[in-house]
């Protein structure tokens, strides 16, 4: 094919690479750009095997994507260390998240080419594998880092630390040194659990969404007792008493600061108080204008949460397929090891898939009033003079007046 880059700047004596380095000059053509003599080389089956070549190149493939993943990953989090995003910043992210969505998404259907490789033909080089195992994927496991997998929900690896068996040396470090350090700096979750602590309306002297959210629920309890009063069937009635106790105590754990600590401190939530209030306000008001990317990106962030459990579930399926129950290569339990790991210990952004439990029928959510419109739409007061232009129709939630 053509040389997509014959015609660019960066073909040119002045703006070529080998020019700025002080050699001599080359022209850039598509293999030497890519490396693709280069890239070659690299499958070096150990045997004769014919299927051996499919399995290194998949397996290269997908350490590519990795590398990837991880170079968009890092670029949202050097976003989110800022204490203001803007808008602009916020449309690169929600990009960049959908980018690697679709990346994830090319890795669970790349499964399908391993699994045209029947369990026989696998056996034929399986044993020239030695030791190797997919766990030493050093770059999954700083991908899995980076995005916010903690530690001590890791399935042990043989019992031991996983993070003993990366004994190999690049430039920048042994790979032990390198997952060490994506453990103890801020994961893509840390970063933005506390911008989602700063989400705007969540200010007591502002919209105060948290203190609006409770007065819409008991307003809702509210109406639900009315009906159960009306129900005159006993045994409906008592079904429905037993549902609202239900509802209460579900809500009550959010709305009470020291259980909703009790279960982070047990692992079952892992968002602080202020980011679960800053998370479920943008959901509320995911239609403002305001809050159009940022429920983007949180949806986007549960998309690569589905999609990797996904992945992991295909890896399952395939293992199984392949060894049945033996012992995987690396010497762990193969297929049960990898059972173990979906599920949602395996989930970065869990909580935010738990918020539908906390979500209120549209006509009890608290409305906005003219100043909060004004925060979040950037409306002038002549922009929105008619204050019934700002009223919900339905429902009116005294408290939000």
């Amino acid at each position: 094919m053509a040389c997509p880059f014959q015609d660019m700047a960066i073909c040119s004596r002045e703006n070529s690479p080998s020019h700025n380095r002080g050699q001599a000059d080359e022209e850039v053509t598509y293999g030497s750009y890519l490396k693709v003599s280069d890239l070659l080389k690299c499958q070096m089956p150990l045997s004769d095997v014919h299927d051996e070549h499919l399995f290194i190149v998949v397996h290269q493939v997908y350490e590519l994507w990795f590398k990837q993943i991880i170079h968009e990953i890092e670029s949202i989090r050097r976003i989110f260390t800022d204490t203001k995003i803007d808008d602009r910043s916020m449309l690169v992210v929600v990009s960049r998240v959908d980018r690697v969505g679709k990346i994830v998404k090319i890795l669970v259907d790349q499964m399908m080419v391993l699994e045209t490789m029947t369990p026989l033909d696998f056996m034929e080089f399986r044993g020239k594998l030695a030791s190797s195992s997919g766990f030493q994927s050093m770059q999954f496991r700083l991908l899995e880092n980076k995005l916010g997998v903690k530690k001590e929900n890791r399935i042990k690896y043989n019992n031991e630390d996983y993070k003993k068996i990366f004994k190999e040396v690049e430039q920048s470090g042994t790979y032990h040194e390198l997952i060490l350090k994506s453990e103890l700096e801020p994961s893509l979750f840390d970063l933005v659990e506390t911008w989602l602590e700063r989400t705007p309306g969540l200010e007591q002297n502002g919209f105060n969404f948290w203190e609006k959210f409770q007065a819409a629920f008991s307003c809702w309890v509210k109406d639900c007792q009315m009906d159960l009063e009306a129900e005159l069937d006993i045994e409906a009635r008592k079904q429905m008493q037993l549902e609202l106790k239900k509802l209460q105590d579900t809500f009550d754990v959010i709305f009470n600061k020291e259980k909703y600590e009790i279960l982070r401190y047990r692992g079952d939530r892992r968002l602080t108080w202020g980011a679960l209030q800053g998370a479920l306000l943008i959901f509320f008001y995911r239609e403002e204008v305001l809050f159009h990317q940022p429920f983007q990106f949180l949806s986007g962030l549960m998309d690569i949460d589905s999609l990797l459990t996904k992945w992991r579930y295909n890896h399952v399926m395939l293992v199984q397929r392949q060894l049945g129950s033996k012992v995987g290569t690396g010497g762990t339990s193969g297929y049960q090891y990898l059972r173990s790991t979906v599920s949602d210990r395996y989930k970065v952004f869990l909580d935010l898939f738990n918020l539908s439990t906390y979500l209120i029928p549209r006509k009890y959510v608290p409305k906005l009033d003219l100043a909060a419109r004004q925060q979040f739409d950037s409306f002038t007061a002549s922009q929105c003079s008619d204050v019934n232009m700002c009223e919900d129709i339905g429902h009116t939630v005294e408290a939000t007046n």
